[in-house]
């Protein structure tokens, strides 16, 4: 199979670029050039371009078909416009990354399907991924345009530190000093190491039972957002110090965090991953959190740079532990 990554070194595009060139598939990457050195992957052939350059992108694929295009860039439907007329006619399958906060927010019924309504009142980013899985859906009644839909939840890979504040927090846990956890941090959540999750995407490209269809591909481990914290402690050999304050008190301090919390994180969020399995049995996510949050903190103290805290981001934690005394732990 000839398949092209729109981006292809992102967290999860990585460990999906890996996978693929291990199975022997000629991969290709449509990119500026700008992060290839942040995840170098051997073996890719990249195409420089700015996707969001028509004309550019269009002059060098002139000479390209490919059986797959996966765009893991795409965040508006004027983008996904753009790609429907630009591959239209160079690929069998277009792939779309879209985002499982697409889903029902708050959800009324647990475990989430993909049949779960697509409503994010609270995320302007969910809502624009469902305009854009609404323009593809559009374009197959049209035109048969051969999309597949892919919703990936929480996943990260070492670089990711999957709490609210990233190095932030981290180095406050690692420092002993209180952190914040929305809500009373029972709510349960779902983290996918991306190399289980590549497993699930590279087993769809290419499949003909994939078009007209979506599916989230996500790990079936479920963890409360206390325990996520408890991990990443026990990794790096400390009792974190919670404070549990609302996701609504928290969303008045920052707008963006807010926005993150009530349209993703607040709620409880696991997933039934039937779909993905029935197409792609050897899909299977078997990597704990607990051993991805050891690769975490490995990776973040072998190089002390990388341990670099956002001061306004500590400043407002300082505040909001300040204004809520009566926060519990």
């Amino acid at each position: 199979m000839k398949v092209l990554f729109i981006g292809g070194t992102g967290i999860i595009s990585s460990a999906c670029s890996q996978l693929a060139l291990e199975q022997g598939i000629d991969l290709y990457h449509l990119n500026r050039g700008e992060s290839c050195h942040l995840r170098p992957i051997e073996g890719v052939k990249t195409l420089k371009a700015d996707i969001r350059n028509f004309k550019e992108t269009h002059a060098i694929l002139a000479d390209h078909h490919f059986d797959v295009v996966v765009q893991w860039i795409g965040f508006l439907p004027d983008q996904v416009e753009s790609d429907i007329e630009m591959f239209r006619d160079k690929t069998e399958q277009y792939v779309f990354i879209s985002s499982a906060s697409i889903y029902q927010t708050p959800p009324l019924r647990l475990p989430i399907t993909e049949e779960t309504p697509l409503e994010n009142p609270y995320w302007e980013y969910s809502r624009n991924k469902i305009a854009c899985e609404n323009r593809l859906r559009k374009e197959y009644q049209k035109s048969g345009f051969p999309y597949t839909i892919i919703r990936p939840s929480h996943t990260y890979d070492k670089t990711l530190i999957p709490l609210q504040g990233g190095i932030t927090t981290y180095m406050r846990i690692r420092q002993n000093l209180p952190v914040i956890v929305h809500g009373d941090g029972a709510s349960i959540w779902t983290l996918t190491h991306h190399k289980d999750f590549a497993g699930g995407l590279v087993g769809v490209l290419g499949k003909k039972e994939a078009i007209n269809e979506a599916f989230h591909i996500t790990s079936d481990e479920w963890l409360s957002w206390s325990n996520i914290f408890r991990l990443m402690g026990t990794a790096m050999g400390v009792e974190p110090q919670m404070i549990h304050i609302p996701s609504e008190i928290i969303a008045t301090y920052d707008k963006d965090m807010g926005s993150d919390l009530l349209g993703d994180k607040a709620h409880s969020m696991i997933f039934d991953n039937t779909k993905i399995k029935q197409l792609v049995p050897e899909f299977s996510a078997d990597i704990p959190f607990e051993q991805g949050a050891q690769e975490i903190v490995s990776w973040y103290e072998a190089v002390p740079t990388r341990q670099m805290i956002n001061a306004r981001l500590n400043s407002l934690f300082e505040r909001i532990i300040k204004d809520n005394p009566r926060a519990g732990k």
